[in-house]
């Protein structure tokens, strides 16, 4: 049965490998989904499948009034953008130059940091307080300090995960594609869990390390840190120099810009 819910919000993240889906109310989130980033799709294809994720999980795709988008893949957002004018009547907000977000940007080059890089730093600062790095386990492991003051000036970007274990096993003749989780013990005895504990705990240690090198060249011994991301839950639960692992935080951040648009106008 269709829920007959007050108007929504869709905030819709494009990042390399999947689009994620948030559908609020207020400040609720409803439902989130998502699907792989077709960069062939066309509007229509756009169009149908939202409204169709959106029915499918019981809300009237019709109480969706307002859409923002956030994407780091520019082939897809002709299609997405008409998709939202065509199927949800609504003209979207777009993350990116001259957006109001309530952090300052003073890297080098501003311009080049992505979107999604943003309403992560966003959504960390606004929800949890600054000084802050925000972790991203996307297809790129990314770690963004933003400072007590709201600025955002460091940026690290290295290999995500799944990045990591495809180059594992499409450029060697006999390593097997593999299920990524955590094994017992980082003692491994076969080539499934040595893969797993060199991927894991490779990025565990990765993590700390570059937490502590941030702290100790900062000077912000009280940094906290969040973590986000489809794999970023299994960093966080090892490891105590993560703070919080919050899975929705993009979604959140995009939630939280899209407000400060509103009170602009």
């Amino acid at each position: 049965m269709i829920n007959k819910e007050n108007n929504m919000l869709l905030t819709v993240d494009v990042g390399n490998t999947n689009i994620t889906f948030g559908l609020f109310e207020g400040d609720e989130i409803k439902s989130t989904f998502r699907m792989d980033t077709g960069i062939t799709r066309t509007s229509d294809e756009y169009g149908i499948m939202i409204c169709g994720l959106i029915k499918y999980k019981g809300f009237d795709y019709g109480k969706v009034k307002n859409v923002i988008i956030s994407s780091v893949v520019p082939a897809t957002m002709h299609s997405l953008l008409n998709a939202s004018r065509k199927y949800l009547n609504t003209e979207p907000i777009i993350v990116g130059p001259g957006i109001k977000t309530g952090i300052r940007v003073t890297t080098a080059n501003p311009n080049e940091v992505g979107a999604d890089r943003i309403v992560d730093a966003v959504g960390a600062y606004e929800i949890y307080g600054g000084p802050i790095m925000v972790i991203d386990y996307g297809t790129a492991t990314t770690y963004d300090l933003v400072r007590e003051d709201g600025t955002f000036d460091v940026a690290i970007t290295a290999p995500g995960i799944k990045l990591s274990a495809n180059a594992l096993w499409t450029g060697t003749a006999k390593l097997p594609e593999i299920e990524i989780k955590k094994p017992k013990t980082i003692l491994a005895n076969d080539t499934v869990t040595s893969m797993q504990a060199g991927l894991v705990y490779g990025q565990i240690g990765q993590a700390e390390y570059i937490i502590e090198k941030v702290k100790e060249e900062t000077g912000l011994t009280d940094m906290k840190v969040v973590a986000t991301g489809g794999l970023g839950r299994i960093i966080s639960e090892n490891t105590s120099k993560i703070d919080v692992y919050d899975k929705d935080l993009t979604l959140k951040g995009m939630k939280l810009i899209f407000d400060k648009q509103k009170k602009r106008k």
